[in-house]
């Protein structure tokens, strides 16, 4: 008898509520109280949403700063031109 392989899909843990995939998915909508996340995958997330805000963090310190609404005076293209 050949071993089975060691995963964390879905299939096995279908196989340990009644054996079927759709039973599974009906079980899971019917209790979504005792459906979490694991810890492992919930610490991992967070820590990859902290990276992401250091970088955007860092992206937005390293950027030039723009004008967004330019004054009048200093040549802003808005359209309109004074040719006196």
């Amino acid at each position: 008898m050949t071993r089975r392989k060691k995963t964390r899909s879905l299939a096995d843990k279908v196989q340990i509520r009644t054996g079927k995939r759709k039973d599974f998915k009906k079980w899971r909508h019917e209790n979504p109280d005792q459906v979490t996340s694991s810890t492992r995958f919930t610490q991992k997330k967070r820590q990859q949403r902290k990276l992401q805000a250091a970088r955007k963090l860092a992206r937005q310190a390293a950027g030039e700063s723009i004008a967004i609404h330019p004054d009048d005076k200093h040549g802003g293209t808005s359209g309109e031109e004074n040719n006196d």
